[in-house]
């Protein structure tokens, strides 16, 4: 079969050895590497990702010492022992043609413990401990560890090793003026200052041999005051391929960048024109990342000449069986990356074993089992939202007679406003893919149908995923005539008037806000006017990327004040990776954010409330209540009473704030048990 995917699916061949497609699952930190049975539970991670296809798999980031921990006794690679329990995930990979590096990472002032060190010490932004310096000795000792830990990897079968000198992380600040202060041999000059990332290179080469595979992954664009120019990035690439680098990989940004780089608002591949930059600048593949999350957005990269591979992390936490599709020419059937960082980035920063909104399985393949069913149920699945093309997809997939009911004329129910917010068009994809599931299952559809509870006696199993109600705050003059809910302005456009205050702050006052304050196309469809909005100079005249730049975000036309009862921050508890993102956004288009807020009353005039004991009227159009909801469960006790098999999961379970990640887990969870 001809593939529509030739230069995707195309062998990479190394000299020494090949990788039979261009794909690279990037490094992904998930947790596992700290938890109980851990290595167990990264051999059957890994292995769906081998058996799905991939030619190359980058581990989560493992310290050569304790002082290069992420975390106080997070994953280091110091002795046999430990490479001999890696083992476990080397074995599991290669029973299928997939090699598999271990991603060295040293922290560095990121470290997020008191033994955190650094080029010069200078405290990271990002985390609350100081930062000691290296000395003479200490800068040798870990160049040593490095070696260590690349042979200690070649023992636990492991293909390679990718260096991580992105990101920020230790080698970066050895790299950059930013973070380096010194005036020994190891400091001062770039020539100085790149010292240490070559001849930790050049003495791992010398160890292992040359049959094994060394990445580099490469600050290009360090986004950050003091980074790298493009002639030294370009400079450093020159003397990596020297030094014994195979293949050199792109990292783009540092973790206390102020400029988005993989949230979802990010267009699709919108930094592969800085890899293309050093296409023939070297001799050695080169790899480009961020945002690439279809195979055909991937196959155009290397079509167009931008890299020799793409790397792809979170699109195979969404699906280990992105490659297998895309041979299979069935690119429909994956499950898309949505860019959220919910169950990924945010779990990994907040210390807990990271999965996937959109595939609750990735980083559990060994606790949530999706078996054959042994005996066939009749289900009817009422709502069409995610938990209920969740479980009415994941129960037909396994051999159930599946019926979904929705009462309106289309499925995805809060998914269909999500995706009409700028920055979230990925939404999209999600709805796509769910009508292919229950097309590929035969999942028996049934739109514009309301549900009665006498009905439930037809079927084996009733799960009510009906989602949820608009919580109606109890204000005085709340059914003024200019008071509309979300889903009045998301779904039923209610054209707002020109001033608007927003009561509740969460994460669907934020939406709001975004989509009442967008002007023109969004951004994230286009990455020039997404640079030119953040302040990225592609031209790469300015240094880093950035130096000089500023922001050109548009201002509303609207006068918009977003406001919350809580005394916090306003919007403190939107996602830990992207929250700083939309109140930047939203601040930079002048929407004004009110905490401590009494609410009085709302007439004519407008919204009046109190803060601060003092009395404020908003004179606006319309008052738009984003206050929280409360979960549509009214006929399961109805329901229970004609069939006792009766459940009910998402929204309707649970309704404290909209959570797409833990409705679509449940539902996952539920029907892998039925």
């Amino acid at each position: 079969m001809n593939s529509k995917f030739p230069n995707l699916l195309k062998p990479l061949d190394l000299g020494f050895t090949s990788l039979r497609n261009r794909v690279l699952m990037g490094s992904m930190h998930t947790g596992l590497e700290e938890v109980k049975n851990g290595y167990t539970r990264m051999a059957a991670y890994f292995e769906a990702r081998a058996k799905g296809g991939v030619g190359l798999i980058v581990t989560g980031g493992i310290s050569p010492n304790f002082r290069g921990w992420v975390a106080p006794f997070s994953s280091k690679l110091t002795s046999k022992r430990t490479a001999r329990k890696h083992r476990l995930v080397t074995n599991a990979v290669h029973k299928y043609d997939t090699k598999i590096c271990m991603q060295i990472l040293h922290s560095g002032r990121y470290g997020y413990h008191p033994f955190n060190v650094s080029a010069s010490s200078i405290k990271s932004p990002i985390s609350k401990f100081k930062t000691k310096a290296l000395s003479e000795s200490a800068i040798q000792s870990t160049i040593n560890d490095f070696v260590r830990c690349s042979k200690l990897a070649k023992y636990a079968g492991y293909d390679g090793v990718e260096i991580m000198g992105s990101e920020g992380y230790l080698i970066n600040q050895f790299i950059v003026k930013r973070t380096n202060r010194r005036n020994d041999k190891w400091g001062g000059d770039y020539i100085n200052r790149i010292k240490f990332p070559l001849e930790i290179v050049k003495r791992i080469r010398l160890e292992v041999g040359k049959e094994f595979i060394i990445i580099f992954r490469l600050s290009m664009l360090d986004l950050v005051e003091g980074g790298s120019s493009w002639d030294e990035v370009v400079h450093l690439a020159k003397e990596l391929e020297k030094t014994g680098v195979n293949i050199i990989n792109t990292g783009i940004g540092w973790h206390e960048s102020r400029i988005p780089t993989i949230a979802t608002m990010v267009p699709r591949a919108a930094f592969s024109w800085v890899t293309k930059r050093m296409m023939g600048e070297v001799n050695i593949p080169l790899i480009t990342t961020n945002r690439i999350n279809t195979p055909e957005i991937a196959e155009k990269i290397l079509s167009d000449g931008h890299a020799d591979m793409v790397s792809m992390a979170r699109p195979f936490l969404a699906d280990p069986e992105f490659v297998n599709k895309a041979m299979s020419n069935k690119p429909e059937e994956i499950n898309t990356c949505i860019g959220c960082n919910q169950a990924c980035l945010d779990h990994a920063f907040k210390g807990k074993v990271a999965s996937c909104l959109v595939n609750p399985l990735a980083c559990h393949e060994t606790e949530i089992i999706l078996n054959n069913t042994l005996k066939i149920k009749s289900i009817v699945v009422v709502g069409g939202g995610p938990a209920g093309l969740s479980y009415a997809t994941t129960a037909a997939q396994r051999g159930h007679k599946v019926t979904l009911i929705e009462k309106s004329n289309s499925i995805g129910g809060q998914f269909n406003m999500a995706k009409k917010i700028p920055g979230k068009e990925e939404f999209y994809e999600t709805l796509r893919y769910y009508q292919v599931m229950l097309k590929k299952y035969k999942v028996d559809v049934k739109l514009n149908t309301l549900f009665e509870p006498v009905m439930a006696d037809k079927y084996d199993n009733v799960i009510l995923a009906t989602g949820i109600i608009p919580r109606k705050p109890k204000i005085k003059g709340i059914d003024h005539p200019k008071v509309v809910s979300y889903i009045d302005v998301l779904k039923n456009k209610v054209n707002v008037g020109s001033s608007v205050a927003l009561i509740g702050a969460g994460g669907i006052g934020f939406d709001v806000a975004e989509y009442l304050s967008h002007k023109g196309e969004s951004t994230s469809i286009s990455t020039s006017s997404f640079m030119k909005e953040w302040g990225v100079d592609m031209s790469f005249l300015a240094r880093a990327g950035i130096e000089g730049m500023k922001p050109s975000l548009s201002k509303t036309d609207r006068k918009i004040y977003l406001l919350q009862r809580k005394n916090g921050k306003v919007g403190a508890g939107l996602g830990k990776t992207t929250g700083w993102i939309h109140r930047f956004t939203l601040r930079n288009k002048d929407v004004k954010m009110i905490n401590n807020v009494t609410y009085t009353k709302i007439d004519d005039k407008g919204l009046h409330f109190t803060r601060n004991q003092k009395e404020v009227i908003l004179e606006v159009d319309h008052i738009v209540i984003c206050a929280g909801q409360l979960s549509n469960n009214s006929i399961f006790e109805s329901c229970k009473l004609v069939n006792l098999n009766t459940e009910i999961i998402g929204g309707a379970f649970h309704a404290s704030e909209l959570d797409a990640k833990k409705a679509i887990d449940q539902a996952v969870r539920s029907a892998a048990k039925v």
